[in-house]
């Protein structure tokens, strides 16, 4: 499916819910919404549904404007944050109900369907069950193969992940991924994770208020945001962010204390956490300060500390242990940097390697 969306808007009364946006997902692949919350994300969906009509602007499916169909008119499969299932019906037939629906397969084919879709979602062993039997995660994954089964051209899913704990979350990001790269279906996925989208890859939409401020493929926008307003959705943890001067051949943060980088007037300057570190490197600028909070978080270390040009996190590979208080003294390549100009916009990112 081809979708398009044209300068689409949505108000209720006088409250904008989403300003005015273009945005043409690509084809048969993966385009996450990334935002915080009430980033419009959810709107936008139901926009796409049909569930919804935009206030202006126009919906096109394939070059078809469907801007006033309802949902039922549409082919579109859904999964929300809350799990729907029917609950007199066992997976089995929860899972099988829109295959029959459309009645393009048989008997035979359905059961094989729905079989394949319960080993790929690890529910092969429930299928006689009836819902209320299951853990929240089954119940959730039941929904996600329903929506599957469906094989809609589009399929929305609305932080489908976001209620369950976290070790799940890690699974399902992982078999979801591996059956949106074996489908055929445009996927549009909602969530607030940046950490998810990167896993998801594909393309991403950054989002905020209301606003669309970016779109591309998801390690692009990641690598280059646009403005700081997408480098701050975009970060987890958040990305660290320096006021300098920029004197021609230098950036300055401090008085002695620079960035070899050109630059004029103020900027900003961005520090992704994992690229500071406590060891130093040839060619490396340090930033002295004191630990005020060390947490560990799996196989790595957030330390957060108060330094001569203001409050850093850094993500440390490994576990650290740091007294609070301690001095620490932070190390930085001037390679590593992102520059935004007075408006916020980018003018400088770290280069990728093998330039990519």
């Amino acid at each position: 499916m081809e979708l398009s969306l044209h300068g689409i808007s949505h108000r209720v009364g006088a409250q904008p819910f989403l300003y005015p946006l273009d945005l043409r997902p690509v084809p048969g692949a993966v385009t996450v919404l990334l935002g915080a919350t009430q980033a419009g994300k959810t709107t936008l969906m139901r926009l796409m549904a049909g569930l919804d009509r935009p206030t202006e602007g126009r919906i096109e499916v394939d070059g078809t404007d469907v801007t006033g169909w309802p949902v039922r008119q549409r082919d579109v499969a859904m999964v929300y944050q809350q799990f729907i299932n029917y609950p007199s019906m066992t997976v089995r037939d929860n899972i099988a109900s829109p295959l029959k629906l459309r009645g393009k397969l048989d008997r035979a084919g359905v059961h094989d369907r729905v079989e394949q879709l319960a080993r790929k979602l690890h529910i092969e062993m429930h299928l006689d069950k009836l819902p209320a039997q299951l853990s929240g995660g089954q119940q959730q994954r039941v929904a996600l193969a329903r929506a599957l089964a469906k094989q809609a051209p589009l399929m929305l899913l609305d932080e489908p992940l976001v209620n369950l704990d976290y070790k799940l979350r890690e699974e399902l990001r992982d078999e979801l991924t591996q059956l949106f790269a074996a489908g055929d279906s445009t996927v549009i996925y909602a969530t607030t994770e940046p950490a998810e989208a990167l896993m998801l890859g594909g393309y991403t939409a950054v989002m905020d208020a209301g606003e669309l401020l970016q779109y591309g493929p998801t390690a692009e926008v990641f690598h280059r945001p646009a403005s700081l307003r997408v480098a701050r959705a975009f970060s987890d943890p958040p990305m660290n962010l320096l006021l300098a001067q920029g004197l021609g051949d230098r950036l300055q943060l401090l008085p002695g204390l620079d960035l070899m980088l050109p630059g004029q007037g103020a900027v900003t300057v961005g520090v992704r956490a994992n690229a500071l570190r406590v060891q130093a490197q040839p060619g490396d600028i340090a930033l002295k300060g004191q630990v005020e909070l060390a947490e560990i978080s799996g196989s790595d270390t957030f330390v957060h500390v108060r330094s001569e040009v203001g409050d850093l996190v850094a993500q440390l590979t490994g576990v650290h242990d740091f007294d609070l208080g301690t001095p620490l003294t932070l190390y930085l390549q001037a390679s590593q940097v992102h520059v935004f100009d007075a408006a916020g916009l980018l003018t400088r990112a770290p280069e990728r390697r093998g330039g990519r």
